[in-house]
């Protein structure tokens, strides 16, 4: 059972005001609109089913409040055998970039050539102070209801309207990736990894948050799974709230969802250093999730905000996982990966970055 806080933390004050019902959109759609004050990210990840090994690839749309709008590249690979990482970020202005238009753009920006469809492609190439790099891959999504599109915030109005000021959408959250990574020590083949694509946006980085994503593979005849959570805070009239969680569990056909926001009652959550675990209690059941990437090559991103202010992102694609769910009807199930999971936290301050490498 879970360990229930003996309060409800208090929410600031705060004066909701009525807003027209936000237009739904699709989740890949282009949310910048060409004015000042935006952030907005795509992004893929592949994991070696077998290896930790991993690759992280991302296109940003940077607008700040002052000065004019970037687009940025990201490459990050993982290497756990090696405990090597090799990350690199390019940065360009973004009129020199393309974002396309339409239900799934196709993103030309500082050497990466990406399509958003669910059968796409993504191909670039870069050089860094490791040397040069280059990835092909084809991008498929599962034949799985895992793969549907995902929205942890589940309403409407919290996916398109104004509060709160960061937003995240899962298009494709089970997918296989192939073709190849050529790094400076020669190329490695990406056959049929398992990956997702997400797609994020809003007026600033979200304040502090832990994020975390995994895939189940089919075992022992069990059905294929995939997990996607988060837990959060953000600044309201100056002050933090509560940590806010979600979480959401697919496992073949059956999806238990744990959204409920601001049920404090019913949540745990701790994020420090390099893990995240979270309780969770709900209409749906009972989860406990452990993410846990100390040991393993992980990045420290900056992420500039557009009034100025730096986030530092702790990025791990390599992260142990294990998630322990007692549905509300059915028995109890227990997934675990030892190196498959995405794990990213993100901080105001850089914190101890001892064996982390910067970017």
């Amino acid at each position: 059972m879970l360990t229930l806080p003996k309060a409800m933390p208090a929410l600031p004050s705060m004066r909701l005001l009525p807003f027209p019902a936000p237009a739904q959109r699709a989740p890949n759609a282009l949310r910048y609109e060409g004015r000042p004050g935006h952030v907005e990210s795509w992004f893929w990840r592949a994991n070696d089913p077998d290896r930790p090994r991993a690759l992280w690839l991302k296109v940003t749309i940077l607008a700040p409040l002052s000065g004019p709008a970037l687009a940025e590249s990201w490459f990050v690979w993982f290497d756990g055998e090696k405990r090597r990482l090799l990350g690199h970020r390019t940065t360009v202005p973004f009129s020199e970039a393309s974002f396309g238009a339409g239900a799934e753009p196709r993103l030309l920006a500082a050497g990466f050539d990406i399509e958003t469809s669910p059968i796409g492609r993504a191909r670039g190439a870069l050089r860094a102070s490791f040397g040069e790099a280059a990835f092909d891959l084809s991008v498929a999504p599962e034949r799985s209801p895992i793969a549907e599109p995902l929205a942890l915030l589940r309403g409407k109005a919290l996916r398109e309207g104004p509060f709160p000021r960061s937003k995240l959408l899962t298009p494709l959250p089970a997918a296989r990736l192939s073709g190849s990574v050529t790094l400076p020590d020669g190329p490695v083949a990406i056959d049929g990894w398992p990956g997702m694509q997400g797609h994020n946006w809003g007026r600033e980085h979200a304040f502090e948050y832990a994020w975390g994503q995994c895939l189940f593979p089919r075992a022992g005849g069990a059905p294929e799974a995939m997990l996607e959570g988060f837990t959060g805070r953000v600044c309201v009239a100056g002050r933090r709230t509560p940590w806010m969680s979600a979480l959401v569990v697919r496992r073949g056909e059956e999806e238990l969802r744990f959204d409920r926001l601001l049920d404090f009652w019913r949540q745990r959550s701790e994020v420090g250093g390099e893990r995240w675990t979270l309780a969770l209690r709900g209409p749906d059941g009972e989860a406990r999730l452990r993410m846990e990437a100390a040991g393993r090559p992980t990045a420290c991103l900056g992420y500039r905000n557009p009034d100025g202010r730096l986030s530092y992102c702790f990025n791990s694609k390599l992260a142990e996982v294990r998630l322990q769910l007692q549905p509300r009807r059915g028995g109890a199930f227990e997934l675990y990966s030892e190196h498959g999971g995405a794990l990213e936290l993100l901080r105001r301050e850089p914190g101890p970055a001892a064996g982390i490498e910067p970017i």
